[in-house]
């Protein structure tokens, strides 16, 4: 028999403990706000930070903990630098192209103007420095972004580079920056990337323009209707209108028309989806740009409801009211008579408010909703749910509050002055024809088949079946 003694219990810890793997050396050229931002968030993420400095000793404030050498002596201690300098000062580069031989450079350059050099600044660097792997990426983001991180800033990172194994080394540090990674081809896509933070409001321009144009639009039309024609007809002076009462007619004219506006492409996608008996064919381009700027059509529509609301709360302490207020009540003192109450109109005027504050506060969690920081903590399901449904609620509201301010109106010959229609009149076509068409969709035969098709079913083409049978 053996004499081993065995134990009774087994240790699943090492007697000896290893080192902790040891972090990866990242290089920085440039210790200006970028860079210095870009070196904080790199040390927190885990990585550890040197940086390239033409004056080592005298640099200026650096994050802790990050080294500080010479422009040769960083590039040689690691594989990866990050070059945030302007493209002026990239001559000095050339002399380091021994240094920087297979190394990955990553650009986070930008030019102050479109078109300013013949070529991108990253396809510039690689032909400074052949031996190296140039990838443009980093360069959308700004140091505050930086400092602050993915969650209240943009999410994205767009790169584009000849090498594979660059841009995957590249696209593993900005996912542990918590970004994600956009892939944009080779490095002939910098110059794109490089337009990119120069556009001023690309995706608002379209909803701005139609913005502006309508409220052009509307405030001359009731400015012909109800200042001009007034006194031309009666020589009554009631331009004074124009600074409220006029604007406060067209902003929820505006807010309704582009409110309209955020779910009509939805509903005609949806009908050329049910036309054409399958989801797998691209929509038109003109109807693609649109559904695009929803968002933006939404928030400027939002903007437009708050400025009627706030125009709305000013009434009661505008001179021409109070002075209409206090000429009509010492009239009825005068002639000793007391108006009846008209419980209709009470009915309506309460009707309206309440319709009114119920579509403004819808309109208030739409807004809410699209934000970034509040969008990201909801589920597919949850933000569909509420920008979808609640949001064609939104506009019911808002349509209904516009027939209760009409009310009789339209029955009034003196509406329709110079023949013609009162202004929230026409705001209404467009809303109206939205509903329409949102119920029918709505309508279970309908809706089974649209629901088919958005899961995938296809409609059978005789067409296709008749080819089919005659190649059997």
């Amino acid at each position: 028999m053996s004499n081993e003694v065995k134990p009774e219990s087994l240790s699943l810890c090492p007697l000896g403990t290893a080192a902790a793997p040891e972090q990866e050396l990242l290089c920085i050229f440039g210790t200006g706000d970028l860079g210095r931002s870009l070196g904080q968030r790199l040390l927190q993420t885990g990585y550890r930070v040197v940086y390239g400095s033409r004056r080592p000793h005298s640099c200026g404030p650096l994050p802790e903990r990050a080294q500080v050498m010479s422009h040769a002596a960083a590039a040689q201690s690691a594989n990866l630098v990050f070059i945030c300098i302007h493209r002026e000062n990239y001559d000095f580069l050339e002399t380091l192209a021994p240094e920087l031989k297979g190394k990955v450079l990553v650009d986070v350059s930008n030019n102050v103007e479109k078109n300013l050099y013949p070529e991108a600044n990253a396809e510039y660097l690689q032909r400074l420095i052949p031996g190296a792997h140039v990838v443009k990426a980093f360069n959308t983001l700004s140091a505050w972004a930086l400092q602050n991180g993915p969650s209240d800033a943009n999410r994205q990172v767009y790169l584009c580079g000849n090498n594979a194994e660059a841009k995957q080394a590249v696209s593993v540090v900005a996912t542990k920056l918590g970004f994600t990674v956009l892939d944009r081809g080779s490095v002939s896509a910098a110059k794109e990337l490089e337009d990119f933070p120069l556009q001023l409001f690309p995706e608002w321009r379209l909803p701005l323009r139609l913005a502006v144009g309508l409220t052009a639009f509307f405030f001359f039309y009731l400015l012909i209707r109800d200042i001009i024609s007034v006194y031309i007809k009666e020589k009554k002076d009631i331009s004074f209108r124009i600074m409220v009462s006029l604007a406060n007619k067209v902003f929820p004219i505006v807010s309704l028309i582009m409110l309209s506006l955020c779910y009509l492409p939805g509903v005609i996608a949806a009908f050329l989806q049910l036309y054409r008996g399958t989801k797998y064919k691209r929509f038109p381009d003109w109807l693609d740009r649109w559904m695009l700027c929803r968002k933006q059509l939404g928030l400027l529509a939002l903007g437009f409801a708050f400025l009627h609301v706030l125009y709305t709360l000013i009434i009661p302490i505008r001179y021409y009211v109070r002075f209409r207020l206090s000429a009509i009540t010492v009239s009825e003192v005068r002639e000793n008579r007391t108006p009846e109450f008209d419980t209709t109109m009470a009915w309506r005027t309460d009707s309206y408010y309440s319709v009114g504050i119920l579509g403004f506060g819808l309109y208030l969690l739409l807004g809410i909703t699209s934000l970034p920081s509040v969008s990201n903590a909801l589920s597919w399901r949850e933000f569909s749910f509420i920008q979808s449904k609640l949001g064609h609620v939104t506009l019911f509201f808002c349509t209904f509050h516009t027939y209760l301010y009409g009310w009789d109106k339209f029955l009034r010959a003196s509406s329709y002055k110079w023949y013609t229609p009162p202004g929230y009149m026409l705001c209404l076509v467009l809303p109206s024809v939205v509903l329409v068409l949102k119920l029918l969709l709505l309508l279970p035969c309908v809706d089974r088949s649209l629901t088919r098709i958005r899961q995938g079913w296809e409609r059978t083409n005789p067409d296709d079946d008749s080819r089919k049978s005659l190649l059997t």
